[in-house]
């Protein structure tokens, strides 16, 4: 067991992660699957993942994410506290209703509730979806002596839910060898995902989407605080 800040104990998930299929499985039986420890101790794959997977110097879970990403079919971003989070094809639709209020992008601009230069990133991201962040950065002039407050701006998007990391993508040397960090590409959940998001995304109403990710969290984390759970879903 873990104990939080206030005293209280966190179940711990009833996983271990060796291999890429253990991810997988994690993410599609629990739906919400931190990467990085957070207010909730116990709560996240760096917790819960084998040394050999985790900065090892091997393959792990850091050249796992692209994969995961395409194979399981979920969604993953900045969601939680500003770090990552893997989050189910069954329950993203819900997380993105709460989180987008009821607004697609533009009634939420239209009300006020975005600035232009969220709304100058979106459109543009949207526009060329999917696409590398340096290639966005790029044709948006993102750069030294241009814009700032990229990477501010795509945080406060993903945590939205109206922008979602796709893929990582690696650069190769000349034998085709990939090295370094993978690049994040960037696209929407209505392009990644489709009809199958865009027919479920505003079904319910916001407060009935937070009561049901409420609920499931509540299920999963049996001794966490409910201001705890609330806290990490704000």
């Amino acid at each position: 067991m873990y104990r939080n800040r206030n005293g209280g104990h966190v179940k711990e998930f009833d996983f271990y992660i060796r291999t890429k299929k253990d991810l997988i499985k994690a993410i599609n039986r629990y739906g919400f699957v931190p990467l990085f420890t957070n207010s909730i101790p116990g709560f996240s794959v760096e917790e819960h993942v084998s040394a050999a997977a985790w900065f090892s110097g091997e393959e792990g879970v850091w050249e796992w994410k692209g994969p995961v990403i395409r194979e399981s079919g979920c969604a993953y971003g900045k969601f939680f506290e500003n770090k990552a989070v893997f989050i189910s094809r069954e329950w993203f639709p819900d997380f993105a209703n709460y989180r987008r209020d009821g607004y697609d992008f533009d009634a939420r601009f239209d009300d006020g509730l975005a600035s232009y230069r969220d709304r100058e990133l979106f459109e543009l991201l949207q526009e060329n979806a999917p696409i590398l962040s340096k290639g966005l950065k790029q044709i948006g002039n993102y750069k030294k002596g241009g814009k700032k407050g990229f990477d501010t701006i795509i945080t406060r998007l993903q945590a939205e839910c109206y922008v979602v990391i796709s893929d990582f993508i690696y650069e190769t040397d000349k034998n085709g060898n990939t090295y370094g960090w993978g690049v994040a590409e960037y696209s929407t959940p209505e392009r990644l995902f489709g009809t199958d998001f865009s027919d479920r995304v505003y079904q319910k109403t916001p407060e009935e989407s937070f009561e049901r990710i409420f609920e499931h969290l509540k299920n999963l984390l049996p001794k966490a605080e409910d201001k705890d759970i609330k806290r990490l879903l704000k």
